[in-house]
């Protein structure tokens, strides 16, 4: 089985940091992963989705995801672009604030999380995507929290160091602010033909 997920948000929101995240500590814990990034010229406030599949054997996947079956949304603008690429029944967790905002929601599995809250809470308002890494972690068991942490921190850059020890609570508090395995994705089970 394969977990497909879409990371949708504007740029400057960390998103194909979450994307490149949860790939690396996929690979960590001894899974095949495929990672895209979809990102207009705009250094901020543009368009910004990530698009990662996980799975225990080679992957199946395209390089583009034309469906998914789980998304994070971290912004309502440019979501038409995510939303119509679900599949009924997805799992999708969402910032809090622009949960309201996101159409066609009683088709799917949504998940309310204050993440800016918490990572506000927490003293980095900027950390608001590694909340919501650590949350669909903890609710889909994807990839283990620890493995998550190391592989943040393995993509931060020299210069933003310092962010890292921030960056690490924001994934750990994610975890803890949902129910562990809620949404489990079983990556051993077999496929049925």
């Amino acid at each position: 089985m394969e977990l497909d997920l879409f990371i949708s948000g504007i740029g400057g929101q960390g998103i194909q940091l979450i994307g490149k995240s949860l790939a690396l500590a996929a690979i960590k814990d001894s899974r095949h992963v495929m990672l895209a990034g979809e990102y207009g010229g705009h250094m901020r406030g543009g368009s910004s989705i990530g698009t990662v599949v996980i799975g225990a054997k080679p992957l199946k996947a395209l390089p583009i995801l034309p469906h998914a079956g789980s998304a994070i949304a971290m912004s309502h603008l440019f979501w038409e672009r995510v939303g119509s690429r679900l599949r009924p029944g997805s799992f999708v967790l969402a910032e809090e604030t622009i949960a309201a905002d996101l159409p066609d929601m009683e088709k799917h599995r949504l998940v309310k999380l204050p993440a800016i809250a918490i990572a506000t809470e927490l003293g980095s308002r900027m950390a608001a995507g590694m909340v919501m890494l650590g949350a669909f972690a903890a609710l889909t068991g994807a990839v283990k929290i620890d493995s998550a942490v190391a592989a943040m921190a393995e993509q931060i850059p020299s210069y933003r160091r310092q962010h890292i020890e921030a960056n690490e609570r924001a994934i750990r508090a994610g975890a803890a602010s949902v129910t562990p395995m809620a949404f489990a994705v079983d990556l051993d089970a077999r496929e049925v033909a």
